[in-house]
C-alpha cells in the first residue's frame, strides 16, 4: 500500500471552510435543474481556490473543475451532487434553509463542501500530484432523468480512467465507512396510471363505473407482483406513492390517478415487473369496464461498483480509518444516477457514516429535520482523495 499525499491533519485545516461552505449552501438551497446561483457560487469558490480550469453550464447547471499535477498520470474524476429537495426545513439551527419549501435533506450540500475541500487540497499540492483530478459538481441527482447523463454528454468523462463518489449516510454512525463490490443501489423506475370510469350519483352506483374501486383493485393486485411473480431470491419493490380521485362524498369518481416506484437490481426482474404491472392494469380495468393509460418511465439503472475498485476501497479505507470502521454495506433499494458514470468507466460509490444522536443527526434522508454530523465531511474528503491518489499511483507505477 503506497503512501497517500493527504493526511487527517492536512484536511483538518480545511474543516472550518468546509463547514462554512456547507452551511451557506444549506441556507440557500435550489431544486434540481434550477441550481443557477448554487453553480455560480461553486464556480467562484473554485476560481478562488486556484483550479487550472473551471467550466460552467455543464449538463445544464453543472460545474467541472480541473487540477493538473506536476507528474504525468491518469485522469481521475470525483463527483458531488448539488441539488436540494422540495421539503420545508423544520430544524432549529442557525443554518436553517431560508428558502420556503426547499432544503438540503439528503446531504448534497455536504458532498459539495467536501469536494471543495478536495479542490483546495489538490490546488495546494500540485507539485506532488500524479495525473489530473477532474471534480464534477453535478445538478439534479434527485429527479429523473437526473443530471449525470447531461454531464456525460457535455464531456465530463472524456479521457477519465476512473471515478469515485461518496454519500454521507445518516443510517451509518459517524466514524464508519462502507461500500461493496457489485450492485449497491437499485434501479429506480416510475409508473403513472390513469383509470377512466363513468362518474355519477353516489346513491346510484349501478349506473356508474367507479374509478376508485378500479384503482383500489389495481393497488391490491399490484402487491402480488413481488410476492408471487418475482423470484423470492431477487430483490424488488413495488410502491404506490400516490392515489388521487374524487371530489365529494356523494359523487362516484370518474377518474383515478395513481403513481408509484419500482426498485430492482436485475434487468430481467425490471422487465418482468413492468410487464406484470401492465397486465394487471389491463385485466382489472377490463373486469370493471374501465379504460386506462399506463406511463412507465425508466429511471436510473442500478449502481454497480467495479469489483477491483471496490477492493481498492476496502484496502484504502482500512488504512485511513482502521479495520473496525470499515463495513460491507448491504444493497440499498434507493437509487442514484452515479450509476451512469459507472456504466462508462470503472469506479466505486462509497458511504460515509454521518449519523450521530448527540448532534441531532438521527433523522432519515428526505426528512424535514434531516441533518448530519459535519465531521463526516472530513472523512469524505480524505476518502475521495486517497482513492484517487491510490489509483493514480498504481497506474503510474505500471505505465
Amino acid at each position: 500500500m503506497r503512501d497517500f499525499l493527504e493526511s487527517a491533519g492536512t484536511f483538518a485545516r480545511y474543516m472550518p471552510d468546509m463547514t462554512a461552505w456547507r452551511r451557506h449552501l444549506h441556507r440557500h438551497p435550489e431544486l434540481s435543474f434550477r441550481e443557477e446561483r448554487t453553480a455560480a457560487w461553486i464556480a467562484d469558490k473554485l476560481c478562488e481556490i486556484g483550479c487550472d480550469e473551471v467550466r460552467t453550464g455543464v449538463g445544464g447547471t453543472g460545474v467541472v473543475a480541473v487540477i493538473r499535477g506536476a507528474k504525468p498520470g491518469p485522469v481521475v474524476a470525483l463527483r458531488a451532487d448539488i441539488d436540494a429537495l422540495p421539503i420545508q426545513d423544520e430544524k432549529d439551527v442557525p443554518y436553517r434553509s431560508t428558502v420556503p419549501g426547499v432544503m438540503h435533506a439528503c446531504g448534497h450540500d455536504a458532498h459539495t463542501a467536501a469536494l471543495l475541500g478536495v479542490a483546495a487540497h489538490y490546488a495546494a499540492s500540485r507539485d506532488g500530484l500524479t495525473g489530473e483530478r477532474r471534480l464534477l459538481f453535478q445538478p439534479a441527482e434527485e429527479v429523473t432523468p437526473g443530471g449525470a447523463l447531461g454531464m456525460i454528454r457535455d464531456g465530463a468523462l472524456d479521457g477519465v480512467s476512473a471515478i469515485y463518489g461518496v454519500h454521507l449516510w445518516t443510517p451509518l454512525p459517524f466514524g464508519t465507512i462502507a461500500s461493496a463490490p457489485g450492485p449497491v443501489m437499485a434501479a429506480e423506475d416510475e409508473f403513472f396510471l390513469e383509470v377512466r370510469g363513468k362518474g355519477g350519483h353516489g346513491g346510484m352506483p349501478h349506473e356508474t363505473v367507479d374509478a376508485i374501486a378500479v384503482g383500489a383493485a389495481f393497488v391490491q393486485a399490484a402487491q402480488t407482483i413481488v410476492s408471487r411473480s418475482v423470484d423470492p431470491l431477487e430483490p424488488a419493490v413495488v410502491t404506490i406513492g400516490s392515489f388521487q380521485a374524487g371530489t365529494a362524498s356523494n359523487i362516484v369518481a370518474e377518474v383515478c390517478r395513481l403513481s408509484g416506484t419500482v426498485r430492482t437490481f436485475d434487468a430481467s426482474v425490471r422487465g418482468l415487473v413492468q410487464e406484470r404491472l401492465r397486465a394487471i392494469a389491463d385485466a382489472v380495468c377490463r373486469q370493471f369496464g374501465a379504460e386506462y393509460s399506463l406511463d412507465w418511465r425508466d429511471g436510473y439503472p442500478a449502481v454497480v461498483n467495479d469489483e477491483r475498485e471496490a477492493e481498492r476501497f476496502f484496502a484504502v479505507a482500512r488504512r485511513l480509518f482502521g479495520g473496525d470502521a470499515v463495513q460491507r454495506i448491504r444493497p440499498l433499494m434507493a437509487g442514484e444516477d452515479f450509476a451512469y458514470y459507472l456504466k462508462r468507466v470503472p469506479g466505486c460509490f462509497m458511504f460515509v457514516g454521518a449519523g450521530n444522536e448527540d448532534c441531532g443527526a438521527v433523522y432519515p434522508h428526505h426528512h424535514p429535520r434531516f441533518d448530519i454530523d459535519e465531521r463526516a465531511m472530513l472523512s469524505a474528503a480524505r476518502l475521495l482523495t486517497a482513492m484517487a491518489d491510490d489509483y493514480a499511483g498504481e497506474a503510474a507505477s505500471v505505465a
